[in-house]
């Protein structure tokens, strides 16, 4: 009764998202990329137009910002360009700090898979529920950007929790907002990254990967909250919970980018049916449709899906996703509750201490409050101090060996 009591609880938060955003008018044309795509580079803009972002689905809050939607040149997981779309934000606040206003770029926590459920169109909805995050970054005078991931919106499965498509579309958009005149923000101005959940994998992951493929990027620093770093034991603990949906969203993605798995081979008619399913659903959707689904009931041989991920391809596939093999060159703020019942806690510690271990500046704080969602309410304040602090240009802590 009790985790029922929690998934009705946690989908009245989520669960307007997936049955009431519908793009804006014009938005089908504008997430529909030219083909071929424009010669460019990675972070080019190839459309834009300005949008809204409201923090109730009456539309009565405006968010305290001016809003650009953009498509902008990406790369996927393999190196091949792609368009991605995602949304600017200008604060009305002025910034305060020392030198140019800074950019963060905001990684959004899992949406779903469905082109319905991009955050670029749950924001014009009012109905994203990381808007208050995001408005608060905005009152301190931070830029924002938020990217949409690839295929949400555009064309193509979303390749969620992918390890380099998800940091490339992270860093892209930053490049996609600094060459945005109408956005008004610094072209070569310091910047940010701030994530949790998913989002706090795309910020790990990118901050990993900002040296080598954005290094003229003036990166001060990340947030990184409930890293799902090691995506085996974040599996094993969401199968048959009720955030099996997660699992499922990671599955088909992995499908999608990996053909040569050809993961409906493994499954029974169940299966596949489940399988087609949570590739056109939103968070809400997954969790009321799935909840407590045993992966072992969706193959053809009884085997959870789990029990696979240690055999060739899926080994290899599920190595590429490793978050914390490349220590970050900025500073990093990593949160996790002890408590975390989506991505377990022990992996994400394992992390931070191996950036630590090849010399990275971290900070790792456990947070003592249940569940995933209790870790983002009790990580925000603390993200918003550490941030400040860092483009205020003070000295941030790093707690290595000690944690």
């Amino acid at each position: 009764m009790r985790r029922w009591r929690f998934l009705a609880i946690f989908t009245s938060v989520l669960g307007a998202v997936s049955l009431a955003v519908t793009a804006p008018a014009g938005a089908a044309d504008f997430y529909d990329p030219p083909s071929p795509l424009p010669a460019g580079s990675s972070g080019d803009v190839i459309r834009h137009q300005p949008t809204q972002f409201f923090l109730d689905p009456a539309k009565l809050i405006p968010a305290p910002a001016s809003a650009q939607r953009i498509m902008y040149r990406s790369t996927d997981e393999h190196g091949a360009p792609i368009a991605v779309t995602g949304t600017v934000l200008t604060p009305t606040a002025a910034w305060t700090g020392p030198g140019a206003r800074p950019i963060i770029s905001y990684a959004a926590g899992t949406q779903g898979l469905g082109d319905q459920c991009a955050p670029s169109k749950a924001m014009a909805a009012g109905l994203e529920y990381e808007g208050p995050f995001i408005a608060g970054l905005l009152s301190r005078g931070y830029g924002i950007v938020i990217t949409d991931y690839e295929g949400l919106g555009t064309p193509g499965l979303h390749t969620y929790v992918n390890r380099k498509a998800e940091g490339y579309a992270v860093l892209d958009a930053i490049r996609a907002a600094q060459r945005l005149p109408e956005a008004g923000l610094p072209a070569n101005g310091p910047v940010g990254i701030s994530g949790y959940s998913q989002g706090g994998g795309a910020s790990a992951a990118a901050a990993e990967l900002q040296p080598a493929y954005a290094p003229e990027l003036k990166l001060k620093g990340a947030y990184a909250g409930a890293v799902p770093a090691d995506l085996g034991p974040v599996a094993a603990l969401g199968d048959g919970s009720y955030a099996v949906g997660f699992t499922l969203f990671a599955v088909a993605s992995m499908n999608y980018s990996y053909p040569e798995l050809n993961v409906p081979a493994l499954l029974n008619d169940k299966g596949k049916q489940v399988l087609q399913a949570v590739a056109t659903e939103c968070t809400a959707d997954a969790l009321l449709k799935h909840a407590f689904t045993r992966t072992a009931d969706l193959t053809a041989d009884g085997r959870p899906l789990t029990a696979y991920l240690g055999e060739e391809p899926f080994a290899s596939a599920l190595r590429e996703q490793r978050i914390g093999l490349t220590p970050p060159k900025v500073p990093m703020l990593v949160a996790h509750s002890s408590a975390d019942d989506i991505v377990p806690f022990d992996q994400g510690r394992a992390m931070a201490r191996a950036w630590c271990a090849e010399g990275a500046t971290v900070q790792f704080d456990t947070l003592s409050v249940p569940t995933h969602i209790g870790g983002a309410v009790a990580g925000a304040p603390l993200a918003f101090s550490w941030l400040d602090q860092l483009f205020q240009g003070q000295a941030v802590p790093s707690n290595c060996g000690s944690f």
